[in-house]
């Protein structure tokens, strides 16, 4: 019978029977690794026993209580937990369903923020091309991925956009201050060409998602757009929907380097995979001055819920527990040598990068000059398919800013051993192999 369900395409995939661990299986008893962690979302892994019994427990309470209505033992233990991981003087928490939701309402508040301080002509939210910030109209308007949001150019106001600092692709040394200072003072540079009283915040993603494939900022950079920030009174936003949760090695992507946001964004990993779940957290102030003057016109339905919000304190209970912060960094490390020495093999690999168990490669036809592979290849579609018919999920986007590039995510759950890391690079590599072949391009060995 044919499905009624409908997602992006008519992309087959096969019905999923169970998961475990790493991995998953389909109907027909077929093995999967999930490579990916689905979106970069299962961090811990699946079928969890403590948050699965968490879930239990609450839902022997209840599974719903309306946010108006009830406050809810779940929902103040997991703020609680969420506001301790935080810099200081974040502590206030606004849940949400998902990584669009907790991006919208970063820019809602900061927005009332504004308005409640007689900053009415602040409106402008500068973004980076390329980025990606979520599927829903205001999130798309900071989103810098022309694919996704050109189409829907005419129902939204498009903000201004700075360059993502892809030091890999202008031939500039990432561990150099001096990098960073170039990109970050390109923030600079827009705000003052905007008019500085007209922007409101900018939004950046520590360490790259989808978008721009684990793109790691050079040296100086998050510190210097802190301090730009600092001097135009714009409120700086951390989108940590992918970033947040421990998969960098740090439990916050920006923690590698010290800065601290107005606002985060996060998602993804921290119901990981359990349940919809995502928040987001802001200054103390900016919270009272919004509540001060009104209070926060926004909200969802299915904000706090505690079911949801049980799953997420064990979520965070587990990553603790089972020290996968550390452990993501430490195989982290191991899978991107891993990754680093393909590009031996494959002469079309040309990048490799990422933080922690945030990984990715890029594939060019050519490393010197970065020209993309030609997009007829469709290497961005052909790998990922082309792995999955072995047994393997990875991720993939088109790099320049949707339009053409390739690039992979190999983010595996936070629970992966080294050992499972190199079942998945057997894996990965008999796929290289394939579509080297498929495409005609050259290994240097075989």
């Amino acid at each position: 019978m044919a499905s009624k369900l409908f997602y992006q395409s008519r992309l087959p995939r096969p019905a999923l029977d169970r998961a475990e661990g790493i991995y998953m299986w389909d109907k027909s008893g077929k093995r999967y690794i999930d490579g990916s962690s689905g979106a970069m979302v299962s961090n811990i892994g699946h079928s969890n026993l403590a948050v699965l019994q968490a879930m239990r427990d609450q839902m022997d309470k209840s599974t719903f209580g309306y946010r108006l209505h009830f406050q809810t033992d779940a929902s103040e233990i997991l703020a609680e937990k969420t506001a301790a991981l935080c810099p200081d003087g974040m502590n206030r928490v606004f849940f949400v369903s998902g990584g669009s939701e907790a991006v919208e309402s970063t820019l809602k508040l900061a927005r009332q923020y504004a308005l409640a301080k007689g900053q009415a002509q602040r409106f402008k939210v500068i973004s980076r091309m390329p980025s990606y910030h979520g599927s829903t109209l205001g999130a798309l308007a900071v989103t810098g991925y022309s694919a996704l949001s050109s189409p829907f150019d005419p129902m939204m106001q498009r903000m201004p956009k700075i360059p993502a600092p892809r030091a890999y692709l202008d031939g500039l040394d990432a561990d150099d201050p001096a990098t960073g200072h170039h990109y970050a003072d390109m923030l600079e540079q827009k705000i003052v060409d905007e008019g500085p009283d007209t922007v409101l915040a900018f939004i950046v993603e520590p360490v790259g998602g989808a978008s721009t494939g684990a793109l790691v900022p050079p040296a100086g950079y998050m510190q210097r757009i802190r301090e730009i920030c600092d001097t135009y009174g714009v409120l700086l936003i951390h989108d940590e929907v992918m970033s947040g949760g421990g998969r960098t090695g740090k439990f916050w992507g920006a923690d590698h380097w010290g800065t601290a946001p107005d606002l985060i964004s996060i998602s993804k990993g921290f119901g990981g995979g359990y349940v919809p779940l995502g928040a987001m957290i802001a200054r103390d102030d900016i919270v009272e001055t919004v509540l001060d003057a009104g209070g926060f016109a926004h909200g969802h339905t299915y904000a706090g819920n505690p079911l949801a919000c049980a799953a997420g304190a064990a979520v965070i209970d587990e990553i603790h527990r089972a020290g996968l912060i550390d452990n993501a960094a430490t195989v982290g490390k191991y899978l991107e040598s891993r990754l680093n020495a393909l590009m031996n093999r494959y002469p079309f690999i040309g990048d490799v990068r990422g933080k922690g168990l945030l990984l990715a490669f890029e594939l060019m036809a050519d490393r010197v000059t970065k020209e993309p592979l030609p997009p007829g290849l469709n290497a961005h579609s052909r790998l990922v398919d082309i792995a999955y018919d072995k047994g393997l999920i990875i991720y993939s986007r088109r790099t320049r800013g949707g339009l053409s590039g390739d690039h992979f995510l190999v983010c595996p759950p936070m629970i992966t051993t080294q050992a499972q890391v190199d079942e998945i690079m057997e894996m990965l590599t008999a796929a290289l192999d394939d579509f080297a072949a498929e495409a005609g391009l050259d290994r240097s060995a075989a």
